[in-house]
């Protein structure tokens, strides 16, 4: 099959499926007028690479688990190396998010001590604009 019908099956694009390949992910061979071609097999491999990724994996991640990515990844018995790799990608998913939620409060913190309530999606529901009515905060001047 030919790369968009891929991308197409896939829920990916060519400009993703071409990454994957030069990541040697996925392998393809050149038809004669120079057009990629995909084994059949290669939409079980792309929908597990995306999994991965979507678990908080990188491509460098995904490379340990190419003995079993053409198989059925949700059943395959985890193995140590591949266990090591999320381990090690989940310390630095945790260290990423305390990163951030160190300096969400700083700036909520700043926030009110201007006495300038949050607002927006991450702001408690009394502290959005939308909310109808502003709640004092304290040492905000009035």
């Amino acid at each position: 099959m030919r790369i968009g019908e891929l991308a197409r099956r896939t829920g990916s694009t060519p400009r993703a499926l071409r990454h994957y390949e030069q990541a040697g992910l996925i392998t393809s061979d050149r038809a004669a007028n120079g057009y990629r071609e995909y084994p059949e097999r290669a939409v079980r491999r792309v929908r597990n690479i995306r999994y991965l990724l979507a678990a908080g994996l990188t491509l460098d991640d995904v490379r340990c688990f190419l003995p079993c990515l053409d198989g059925d990844l949700s059943r395959a018995p985890a193995g140590e190396e591949g266990l090591r790799v999320a381990r090690n990608r989940l310390a630095v998913l945790d260290a990423r998010i305390a990163a951030q939620t160190e300096a969400r409060n700083r700036l909520a913190g700043a926030l009110a001590e201007a006495g300038a309530p949050e607002s927006g999606p991450g702001a408690p529901p009394a502290a959005r604009a939308d909310a109808g009515t502003a709640v004092p905060v304290p040492g905000a001047a009035r």
